[in-house]
């Protein structure tokens, strides 16, 4: 099959009106439905804008290649789209893109339909193609260059038996892989292969595409290869490449940094893969400086802040009816406040903790430690042990369940069917929930109620330097056994007519997600993409009395980013005792202000200068970030 068979008059743009990313993906998702290739045009849509999200698709040259391999795709199709002024396209080179080509591929695309179009990715690569489509004036002759390029299906097969017999002397290997298989596993596998002949370098490149690996690597090709380049967005098998020197990194390197992943291989510039021993699979993009304890916490913070996102802004939503409307036995009663605080605080919330425990063991033990993991979580939430019994839990139950394997690993073959379904989940969830049960719980439980006692004995001292403490209680742990004590503490203040220390401790509560929330704007090379994107929602947050909206925040660089909020808190806590504010309510956040005992206005002010301090601090002290 030609390339041209996919790509006809009717769905050609040769000078789109588009002046943005999404408007570009708009007009050719409607040139396809126009031609009546969709079977739904917005369910096509969404899986092209999928796949952005995954990576984006503009690649640099002036190129992007939006596609989706979807059920919402009637019949297999091309769409190119021409913008001579270019567009923003978020490329991975940060120039504007001008030749688009929209890729529709069925779900149940045949293997003839797939290798036609993988074509069409390696034309791209030639930047004299690329030249002469900026420069034709019809239809005609768009359909006419590419038919005068395409060497069809017969011709591609013999140039790739070709250059399998020319890479088994070679001693550089390299996988590709992109999460649809359709254009940049094709790309960087042609990127690689163009660039190792311009350095003299003998390649043989495996690809793992929507049409299955091709090209495979064998067990000779591995045991002669100096080194091996996997560049891929999806699992690929990795056991085979033990004691190897093996380039962990994201498809669009593959394509970018051709000549630098081939220099290191060269070099034999990569650490030894040790194995996984959880299956053999991995990601090119579990880079190489985010591994072990950091990879694994990260696994579990990244899947826990849905939970805190969305469950922390139903919270505030309820908030909005009364401090205590979701209580059916306080006159502020409201149904709606009551519903709103069950989904978001007693579900979502009430998941937060077992989910970051159970993803941390998974990312550990692979899918055996999830059920261990979920266990231990949930025990340390409804346990009182909270976030850092989480923690605990996630990385006891991951760690035990690769003690597991290694115990199991002698029974015979007959019993590998069961170890994932049986002895996994069995032993490993009662070993967690023992140690979680009769170690972890207690102790962590006993420290906070000497916390408490302790902090109860300071309420007649120093005002100050007691508003300095519970501001700053309130950041170390966000939501954990220390933060529970001081919110306790002031609890038991309330009650006893005190109402100053809670004012500090609510203070303090909010500064930790505000200061960050600052410091996102602020400092936004300090960040990655999506912490700038948490930001945003830490404002929120933070002014609804979430603490915990900071959490990822200081999983993932704890060493800057507790200190930061610690000190920012405690100045917010003191300042609220100098300020002479009171608070009887027994929450936090904007809604409460307006019934502080004292100047709403100062206890506001408090509240900022402490998040001032934790944003600067963070300023100060994180390093940039290059993504």
């Amino acid at each position: 099959m030609r390339i041209t068979e996919l790509l006809k008059k009717d769905t050609i743009i040769l000078s789109l009106s588009s002046s943005s990313k999404e408007a570009v993906i708009d007009e050719l998702v409607d040139k396809l439905n126009q031609a009546g290739k969709l079977a739904d045009k917005e369910e096509f849509k969404k899986a092209i804008l999928a796949r952005e999200a995954q990576s984006t698709t503009g690649i640099g040259e002036g190129i992007a290649i939006p596609h989706a391999k979807t059920k919402a795709v009637q019949t297999p199709a091309l769409a190119f789209g021409r913008s001579k002024t270019g567009v923003d396209y978020e490329s991975l080179d940060g120039q504007p893109s001008h030749l688009f080509f929209m890729i529709a591929a069925p779900e149940g695309a045949n293997n003839a339909h797939l290798e036609t179009l993988s074509r069409l990715s390696t034309l791209l690569m030639d930047p004299s193609f690329r030249e002469q489509l900026m420069g034709v004036e019809t239809e005609e002759d768009v359909l006419a260059l590419i038919d005068s390029q395409d060497k069809g299906d017969e011709e591609e097969e013999a140039a790739v038996e070709q250059k399998e017999e020319k890479s088994t002397k070679g001693k550089v290997l390299a996988v590709t892989a992109c999460p649809t298989g359709i254009a940049h596993t094709y790309m960087a596998a042609d990127a690689l292969k163009a660039k190792a002949k311009e350095m003299g370098v003998d390649i043989k490149v495996e690809t793992n595409g929507s049409t299955g690996v091709k090209n495979a690597l064998t067990a000779e090709d591995i045991e002669n290869a100096s080194a091996i380049i996997v560049a891929a967005d999806k699992q690929v098998e990795m056991e085979r490449f033990k004691g190897k020197h093996v380039i962990q990194v994201p498809v669009a390197d593959g394509i970018r940094k051709s000549k630098e992943l081939i220099d290191r291989a060269v070099q034999q510039d990569a650490p030894i893969y040790q194995g996984s021993g959880s299956g053999g699979q991995s990601s090119g993009q579990e880079k190489e400086k985010r591994s072990g304890f950091y990879k694994h916490l990260m696994s579990g913070v990244s899947n826990m802040l849905p939970f805190v996102v969305g469950g922390g802004i139903l919270i505030a939503i309820s908030f909005m009816f009364g401090i205590k409307a979701f209580d059916p036995n306080d006159p502020s009663y409201h149904p709606i406040a009551e519903a709103l605080m069950t989904i978001g605080g007693t579900n979502a919330f009430g998941l937060m903790i077992p989910v970051l425990a159970g993803f941390i063991a998974m990312s550990i033990a692979d899918r055996p430690g999830f059920a261990p993991g979920m266990v231990g979580g949930f025990m340390a939430a409804t346990g009182g042990a909270g976030f850092l019994g989480g923690l605990i839990a996630g990385f006891l139950a991951g760690y035990l369940v690769v003690g597991l394997k290694k115990v199991f690993s002698g029974l015979p073959q007959s019993f590998e069917g069961i170890k994932p379904v049986l002895l996994y989940p069995l032993f490993g969830i009662l070993l967690t929930g023992l140690i979680m049960l009769f170690i972890v719980i207690d102790p962590v439980k006993a420290l906070n109620e000497g916390l408490t006692s302790w902090l109860k004995g300071m309420g007649t001292g120093n005002l100050v330097l007691l508003g300095l403490i519970l501001g700053g209680m309130m950041a170390i742990d966000m939501g954990g056994p220390i933060n529970k004590a001081a919110f306790t503490f002031g609890i038991a203040m309330i009650d006893a007519g005190n109402f100053a220390p809670h004012a500090a401790i609510m203070a303090g509560g909010m500064v930790p997600p505000l200061g960050l929330a600052i410091a996102t704007t602020l400092f936004k090379n300090k960040f990655t993409k999506a912490e700038k994107e948490a930001g945003k929602t830490c404002y929120i947050m933070g002014a609804s009395f979430i603490t915990e909206g900071a959490i990822p925040f200081a999983a993932a660089d704890p060493g800057r980013v507790i200190p930061a909020t610690v000190i920012g808190s405690a100045v917010a806590g003191a300042l609220t005792m100098v300020f002479g504010i009171g608070l009887p309510a027994p929450h936090g956040g904007l809604f409460v202000i307006p019934v502080v005992d004292g100047n709403p206005l100062l206890y506001v002010l408090a509240i900022l200068i402490g998040s001032i301090v934790t944003a600067l601090l963070v300023g100060v002290l994180k390093k940039p970030v290059n993504e």
